[in-house]
């Protein structure tokens, strides 16, 4: 019988793998951290080293803090999607403050140890907003995919007017000359995924299909000397920065931009340790996860990036799994891969200007339509009704308002759900053969305890009674007690009650009678 053991690679195996992963991180966050920036709505000719500066704190300063070595960060898609609600709403002059806040937010929490808590999300809720998050991507990138302004930009029910009006985006890359040229390049670019995911030769598979879509279609481009947008690269990196001022804050203690912080430091927290649980899941070439340590390293990131004013960051699954699939051994993959982005935008900005914008949106209109995870809506439909309402409500509020409103129908649900449970108690009552028999369905608690005496006391004396109690989620002290005192009551008057204790599970084992066994023990 062979047996095959794990030999830990050597430092020099390790560096070297760890080098290759950065590499392939890179590629994958290049075209990202451009497109999500665009999408948040920073100024056309600042977006692309704004989400780039984001994705070099996310690799170097967060990779460095992490409490998951693997997971890689910057701008995810949930935070870009709030941070053009909140410049729409609020200003883009407070948005750095905002997500200075955010920041500190994360590494109180951290520090309070509360990184485990924000792993206690209903699944619905996370998934329903990233479906929601995911069709807003979708429909506004649309409408950049053949260099159109979305018309729903600035508006309120953006979202829905940018989806009622995508036949018109439709309509404009078939027929208007000044449309067509960009809608082939983001049919290009889409075709070009598709097509490297399923039939990439083996020995390149490890490069990423949308970074080969953008390529090629910047090639086209390029080739054919389209007139269509680029992407603008400021010649100074520090034209992209934000730094707040003494009159930005000075409004701290705005109880709007507290709520819009609260909001993101939860969306990113939920978002980053999910991610970092699912990097768990993939690989165990690394410790697990410290979700603490987790917490505060992406709040430090995030209290940089509001500094600067740029995009917030979170734990990115694509990214992540991008490196643990190219074979990252530790931090250094994920720092390296922050080093490269810095040296790329300050050493070779002219490579940016001749990517069409029309591919980066084509990237994020298939990242959106990703998000959309109608698999788990169909596994969720056929084990919990009342949950695929929570993802629906969540999905649905996020689409016709904004990610924050949505968040906040989905815990207000999901709370409303659990205080259900809790305190619902279903009492069907029964005659069979002379005996009255009680099903308690649901939770038997102290709020109840009137409705179940009520039951109790409604039976003639010296009843016979059967409780059947399997069909109870859970069953407090006072119910306890309560069943105890009738229990003796009726005996008094000559009665019975008969309880099902094996069907508590254990569960509050020394209110039973004691068995003739644990006497004599």
């Amino acid at each position: 019988m062979s047996l095959e053991v794990d030999v830990a690679p050597s430092r020099f195996s390790a560096i070297k793998d760890d080098v290759f992963a950065s590499v392939v991180v890179l590629l994958v966050a290049l075209p990202l951290s451009m497109g999500l920036a665009l999408v948040a709505g920073f100024p056309f000719e600042n977006a692309a080293a704004v989400g780039l500066i984001s994705g070099v704190i996310g690799g170097i300063v967060v990779g460095m803090l992490s409490g998951c070595p693997l997971q890689v960060s910057g701008a995810a898609n949930g935070a870009a999607v709030m941070a053009a609600v909140f410049i729409k709403d609020l200003g883009f002059e407070v948005f750095g403050l905002i997500v200075i806040m955010s920041g500190v937010i994360q590494i109180a929490a951290g520090a309070l140890r509360f990184g485990p808590v924000f792993r206690a999300v209903a699944p619905a809720l996370i998934q329903g907003m990233l479906a929601g998050i995911g069709l807003l991507i979708f429909a506004s990138q649309f409408h950049v995919m053949v260099d159109d302004t979305p018309p729903g930009t600035g508006q309120e029910f953006g979202g829905v007017i940018n989806l009622w009006s995508l036949p018109v985006a439709v309509w404009k890359g078939l027929t208007m000359e000044a449309h067509q040229s960009a809608a082939l390049i983001g049919l290009l670019t889409v075709a070009v995924i598709l097509s490297w995911r399923r039939w990439a030769p083996r020995w390149l598979s490890f490069l990423p299909a949308p970074l080969i879509g953008v390529g090629l279609a910047t090639a086209a481009a390029a080739f054919f000397g389209l007139d269509i947008k680029y992407v603008p690269a400021p010649d100074d990196l520090l034209a992209a920065v934000n730094l707040p001022t003494t009159h930005t804050l000075g409004r701290i203690g705005d109880g709007a931009l507290w709520a819009a912080a609260l909001s993101l430091a939860f969306v990113s927290s939920a978002e980053s340790l999910l991610t970092a649980t699912a990097v768990d899941a993939m690989q165990r070439r690394t410790p697990r996860t410290r979700y603490n340590r987790e917490l505060i390293a992406q709040g430090v990131g995030n209290f940089l990036c509001g500094i600067l004013g740029v995009l917030p960051i979170s734990g990115v699954i694509v990214r992540s799994s991008a490196n643990v699939t190219a074979g990252g051994r530790t931090r250094l993959s994920t720092v390296l891969h922050g080093l490269w982005i810095l040296l790329f935008i300050t050493l070779a900005p002219d490579v940016l200007r001749i990517i069409p914008v029309a591919s980066l949106a084509a990237v994020l209109v298939y990242a959106g339509i990703n998000l959309i995870n109608l698999g788990f809506a169909r596994f969720l439909w056929g084990q919990d009704r009342i949950e695929t309402g929570i993802y629906a409500a969540t999905f649905a509020t996020v689409v016709a308002t904004d990610v924050l409103t949505g968040i906040a129908v989905g815990v207000g649900l999901a709370v409303a759900r659990l205080l259900y449970t809790f305190s619902h108690l279903n009492i069907r009552r029964e005659q069979i053969n002379g005996m009255t028999v009680i099903h308690l369905e649901g939770a038997a608690t102290f709020i109840r305890l009137p409705q179940l005496a009520a039951a109790f006391e409604s039976l003639p004396r010296g009843a016979r009674l059967h409780v059947h109690l399997n069909e109870l989620k859970y069953i407090d002290h006072a119910c306890l007690d309560l069943l105890a005192s009738w229990d003796e009551q009726l005996r008094s008057d000559g009665g019975e009650l008969v309880l099902d204790w094996d069907a508590l599970h254990g569960l509050f084992r020394e209110r039973a009678r004691p068995t003739p066994t644990s006497v004599a023990a």
